[in-house]
């Protein structure tokens, strides 16, 4: 406990949930990391699907990235609207469910689920690389970086809550802001008072439009789109944000986006300027650094910042998905328990869950930025697209002041996100995104499988407003009480103690495994407690734990309706925890076993022994 303390602090009271509320420039720093650090990557991922060897392809690059900016402009108008008119966040799994039906709801809710954990693994790999970039000798550790990160940091600081997460990253994320945009300005001024060209001929250079071509161009268009994943965790969160929450969310909203491409078209701008191509072991970002800056104290310091804001960026999806679960779970499509705040008012179990199912991607992909960034961008382009659907039938619904031109906004957006869903599932299934599309409907499934088991265990359960407790009705007549017994100790004696309290009939089971050892505790029993017979049951093939379910079985099929069968474990509890791997394996399997049976109580009386 008082590790856990030190770790994760002191519990907060319900009423201070108000102090965890955001401003605008931490709120900043704290949803807009993901999309920001987006740009160490974005471009280079354009770069490289185009840079295929044996092609002149390279003069396609701004083919891709202008799309994509006028993407970014159309989603973030059309999430400034989703912010406005869904206060209470969730982004598009609430604004489904309001407008579209279940089965669209859940679609967003598996999107996005898929989209903030592949943010938290993209993240961490980008930073590590940005690491490894800078220093080569930890490239073998990579893996191990990225876990630590992930459990060591990452975890815990969010499992502490929303403001020490962003008195944690409001820092790292405006030091990153500051050096790219010193690296955008001094390029720039390089750029304009050197001799060289502004764009070299060989980066202009490209060879004639065919089929073969158009399709690598949209290849990097659905690369490059890896730079919107984030826009739309301002409007997941608007709940904490300060008063006037959604009017702080909007303004929020802006300020990201210009930031975004403001540095997107800075650093695609240098990447032409420099015909930087993609080398291995060392990011885009590195070599564009260098060039700019030399490798001294502020290539260093680049390097640095890059790698802690690619580390943090993976908090947008702890701060995005673990509310969204709860919502979910408050609904009844995820387990209830995702649905409370924890200690420091956090969703943490939600964080845990997140954390497990990044570090499994992470393993499973063997922390290789490649294959996870295959799989990026799918889902939260599913998300825009049926948050913007949604939309639609809000306005249509709703109408109010400038209703057709919001209307206007929202089906743009929902067309062009929807095309960009094509674009991407042509041009990456067989890369992996296929994995999304197949995970997104089987999440769907198992949605709503909870949500029927929670509706049929509430049939059960509910008792409704005439129905008598019928407990009272039909008290219980008889409790017969079985204590297994390998060998007459103190804990056999305290559970005895314990029966007699509790029980109107007392039988005490013994399994051997031969006569000779039946009749030696036995001997010792009789001396003990005359009074109560000890069952013996005998078990040639040394099994216990079957005889003990058959005779417990007999025993409550020989009772009545109103009777009551209860099993009474002893259970030795030790001091050290590592002396517990000794000790109650039997009495673990028997009640894992018994607690399934119907007409059976189970329980564990313990013995603290104190070494």
């Amino acid at each position: 406990m008082r590790l856990k303390r030190l770790l994760i602090g002191r519990p907060l009271k319900s009423e201070e949930a108000q102090g965890q509320h955001l401003s605008k420039t931490s709120a900043l720093a704290i949803f807009s990391s993901s999309a920001l650090s987006s740009v160490s990557y974005g471009p280079e991922q354009i770069a490289l699907a185009l840079a295929v060897p044996g092609l002149i392809t390279y003069g396609y690059f701004l083919y891709a990235l202008i799309p994509i900016l006028a993407l970014l402009a159309a989603v973030t108008i059309s999430y400034t609207q989703v912010a406005k008119a869904n206060p209470g966040g969730g982004g598009a799994y609430s604004v489904a469910k309001e407008n579209l039906g279940e089965l669209p709801a859940l679609a967003a809710g598996a999107a996005l689920f898929s989209d903030y954990t592949l943010t938290v693994a993209v993240s961490i790999t980008s930073g590590t690389e940005a690491l490894t970039s800078a220093f080569p000798a930890l490239i073998p550790h990579r893996l191990l970086i990225d876990l630590a990160v992930l459990i060591g940091v990452l975890m815990l600081i969010n499992l502490r809550g929303v403001s020490e997460s962003a008195k944690a990253f409001v820092f790292p994320t405006y030091l990153f802001v500051g050096g790219i945009l010193g690296v955008i300005g001094l390029g720039l001024y390089q750029t304009w008072a050197g001799t060289a060209p502004v764009i070299p001929a060989v980066s202009e250079e490209k060879q004639g439009m065919n089929w073969l071509i158009f399709f690598l161009i949209l290849r990097a268009f659905a690369n490059g789109c890896s730079s919107m994943t984030g826009i739309e965790a301002i409007a997941n969160g608007v709940p904490t944000f300060k008063k006037p929450q959604s009017r702080n969310a909007v303004i929020t909203t802006y300020w990201m986006s210009g930031l975004l491409a403001v540095m997107l078209c800075g650093i695609s701008f240098l990447i032409l300027h420099h015909h930087i191509l993609p080398v291995p072991g060392v990011t885009m970002m590195s070599q564009l650094t260098e060039e700019t800056v030399g490798r001294g104290a502020l290539y260093y310091y680049i390097q640095m910042v890059t790698m802690l804001i690619l580390f943090l960026a993976a908090n947008t999806a702890y701060n995005g998905l673990p509310p969204l679960m709860s919502l979910m779970a408050r609904d009844g499509y995820l387990p209830r328990y995702l649905g409370e705040r924890g200690e420091r008012l956090s969703y943490s179990n939600g964080i845990l869950l997140l954390t497990a199912a990044s570090a499994l991607l992470l393993i499973v992909f063997d922390g290789d930025m490649e294959s996870l960034i295959a799989l990026y961008s799918v889902g939260v382009f599913i998300s825009f697209t049926i948050a913007q659907c949604g939309m639609v039938v809000h306005w249509r619904r709703q109408q109010g002041e400038n209703w057709k031109w919001r209307l206007a906004v929202n089906a743009f957006g929902a067309l062009i996100t929807g095309v960009v869903v094509i674009i991407l599932t042509v041009t990456k299934f067989l890369d992996g995104a296929w994995i999304v599309l197949l995970f997104v409907p089987l999440m769907v499934m198992g949605f709503r499988k909870i949500r029927v088991h929670y509706v049929e265990m509430g049939k059960e359960l509910v008792l409704s407003a005439d129905e008598p407790l019928s407990y009272m009705d039909h008290p219980i007549r008889k409790n017969c009480v079985i204590v297994p017994i390998s060998y007459p100790t103190r804990s056999a004696v305290k559970a005895l103690r314990y029966a007699r309290k509790i029980g109107d009939e007392i039988i005490a089971v013994h399994i051997a495994e031969n006569e000779e050892t039946a009749r030696a505790v036995a001997a010792v029993w009789s001396g003990r407690d005359p009074e109560l017979e000890l069952v013996t049951l005998y078990s040639p093939y040394r099994l216990v734990i079957q005889p003990l379910l058959d005779f417990v079985q007999k025993t409550a099929d020989k009772q009545a309706p109103d009777d009551c069968v209860t099993v009474l474990i002893p259970e030795v509890r030790t001091e050290r925890w590592w002396h517990r791997l000794l000790h109650n394996q039997t009495g673990l399997v028997l009640r894992t076993l018994l607690i399934r049976r119907e007409n059976v109580v189970v329980t564990t009386i313990t013995f603290r022994v104190h070494h």
